[in-house]
Formats: structure tokens, C-alpha cells, sequence
């Protein structure tokens, strides 16, 4: 209920903030902090008192900026129980906590890392605030499990995931406002505990899949009805979770990537390394494979092809590979 189609487009980072505040005040015992960014991650809870030595019943942790720090210390409440912990920061520094990452992981350590400016549209700031292999190498991390969700809506049952399920969760959310998808012509958000599903179904064959992630599943949206205009017929797939998606059943996952439809793209702004396993051989996977550069998130996105055009194109090219083979 705290986002509705029609309201604005929002950062999901600013959605992360609200749903945080709202299950802040509902659960007690959650708790955490930024390492120094907090304003930028939007990850302080309004009203609920800054922990230090003359208030343990504070539930802000100012960890300073040292992020392997912010990890162990994370990593030692969530062990030690009575707390769900977090720690934020910008997604490209998790690479500085990324030994309290792993360890959190092998001792399965319920805790949320909040990870925002999240890919190459986060403009201005650059190469090198902007990630690239981070998300890769974060969904090779055994019992980690990172959720980057597509809009505000899809980011508050992010939380819900994050914050029920057992074991450390990674979500990973934009600097820059998108759209908040009007849910009565698309599937409900539901879909995100299962880390895949299917978005947009106009028809029940579909001739290719659009698979997007985070800020791109607009894209992929916009793609598929560019497509549609072409009479080339598409589903639009959101996936914000590579490790919930493999997790569930082969008959659901079939559901969403059935075998018989080949002609696949997915788009990310980030590494397209690993994509190949949800479009396969015959496939195409559109994403960031160097540095990004200084420049308005639009133009950023625009000049590496993150568009939407580029989503036809590479559909296109697909299907025609393959009515070429038959």
C-alpha cells in the first residue's frame, strides 16, 4: 500500500527507505546502519534514536567509513541473536566488505546489506562509483541471495523477502527514479519471492522472452511493446533474483522460460556475464562489459546501449538466426 500506479517515479533506493521506516517501527529488533552514507543510501530510520553509549535503545548504527568493519560488526549481531542487522553503503564499495560478505554467507548469518547506486546509471559520479562486476560476483557467492528490484513496489517485497527468509540477502537499488509500474496491467509483485516471473503476457506463445533486471525491466517493457508493434509477439520476464529463480521447482521455472521459446534477450546494466544460462546458446545478452563514464544517467545508458531499441534489435537479430538454422 505505500506505492500506488500514477505516483511518480521514485528512486528504489527512496522506496527501500519508506519500507524500511515502515517495518522499522513494526519490528523491534531490526537494526543497523551506513558506512557514512547514510543520507545517500536512505537507510535512517526516522524517530528510532541513534544506538551509541548513552542510548542502547537506539536502532541507527553510525559505523563510520570503513566498510569491512561495518560488515564484521554486522556479521557479530546477526550471530549473536536478538537483532536482524543491516549495513549500507554504495554498491560499488561492497568490493572494500566483500571478505565480511563472504563470511556472513558461510555462517548463513540472517542480515541485510543494502546496496544502492547500483549500476552505470547512476551518472555523474562516474567510473568510479560506478559498478560493473559487482553483482556478478556477489550471485557467484554461495547462500547469498541478491534481489534487484524493478520499481518501488517490487522493492518493498524485497524486503519482506529479505527480512523473513533465513540467511543474508543483498538488495541492490538505484541512485536515479523509475517508474512505478501500474500492477493492473502487469502481474502482481508476488513474483519476486520466486525470484522470476512473468511481467507482461499479452499473448500465451509468445515468439521471444525479454528478461530484465532493476532499473532495465522498464526497458525490457518498453522493448516488448516496440516489438509488438512490429507484430513480433514477447513476454516480458523480471528477475531480481538469480538464486530464488533457481531455487523453485523445474515446473515453475518452465513456466516463465519454457523450453520450446528459444528467441531470448535480457538486459542489465552490469556484467552480462552469467546471463547465458537464462537465454541460452541462442540468445543475447545485452550489459556492460567495461568502465563507465562521467555523464547524465540518460546519456551514460544511451551511449552503452542500455535502450530500449537496443532490446528490438537484438530480438530481432535473434529470431532471425534462428529461422535461419530451420
Amino acid at each position: 500500500d505505500l506505492f500506488k500506479p500514477g505516483d511518480k517515479p521514485i528512486a528504489t533506493r527512496d522506496a527501500s527507505g519508506k519500507a524500511m521506516n515502515l517495518f522499522g517501527k513494526k519490528i523491534n529488533y531490526f537494526m543497523g546502519g551506513s558506512a557514512d552514507l547514510a543520507p545517500s543510501t536512505k537507510t535512517i530510520m526516522s524517530g528510532l534514536g541513534d544506538f551509541d553509549a548513552t542510548n542502547y535503545a537506539g536502532r541507527n548504527m553510525h559505523f563510520g567509513v570503513r566498510e569491512h568493519g561495518m560488515g564484521a560488526i554486522v556479521n557479530g549481531m546477526a550471530v549473536h541473536g536478538g537483532t536482524i542487522p543491516f549495513g549500507a553503503t554504495f554498491f560499488v564499495f561492497s568490493d572494500y566488505m566483500r571478505g565480511a560478505v563472504r563470511i556472513g554467507a558461510l555462517m548463513e548469518a540472517h542480515e541485510v546489506w543494502v546496496y544502492t547506486h547500483d549500476s552505470i546509471g547512476l551518472g555523474e559520479d562516474g567510473p568510479t562509483h560506478q559498478p560493473v562486476s559487482q553483482l556478478m560476483g556477489l550471485r557467484a557467492m554461495p547462500n547469498l541471495v541478491t534481489i534487484r528490484p524493478a520499481d518501488a513496489t517490487e522493492t518493498v517485497e524485497a524486503w519482506k523477502v529479505a527480512l523473513e527468509r533465513h540467511g543474508p540477502t543483498a538488495l541492490i537499488l538505484t541512485r536515479q527514479a523509475v517508474p512505478v509500474l501500474d500492477r493492473r496491467e502487469l502481474a502482481p509483485t508476488s513474483g519476486v519471492r520466486k525470484g522470476g516471473y512473468v511481467l507482461w503476457k499479452p499473448v500465451e506463445r509468445p515468439d521471444v522472452i525479454v528478461i530484465g533486471t532493476g532499473s532495465e525491466v522498464q526497458l525490457a517493457l518498453e522493448g516488448g511493446r516496440m516489438l509488438q508493434e512490429r507484430s513480433i509477439s514477447s513476454w516480458v520476464v523480471s528477475m531480481p533474483s538469480w538464486e530464488l529463480f533457481d531455487a523453485q521447482p523445474e515446473e515453475y521455472r518452465n513456466t516463465v522460460l519454457p523450453l520450446t521459446i528459444r528467441a531470448r534477450v535480457s538486459i542489465e546494466a552490469l556484467s552480462p556475464l552469467g546471463w547465458e544460462h537464462y537465454v541460452g546458446l541462442d540468445g543475447a545478452a545485452i550489459g556492460v562489459d567495461r568502465f563507465g563514464a562521467s555523464a547524465p544517467y540518460k546519456a551514460v545508458m544511451e551511449n552503452y546501449g542500455i535502450t530500449a531499441q537496443r532490446v528490438v534489435d537484438a530480438a530481432t537479430r535473434v529470431l532471425e538466426r534462428l529461422r535461419h538454422r530451420e
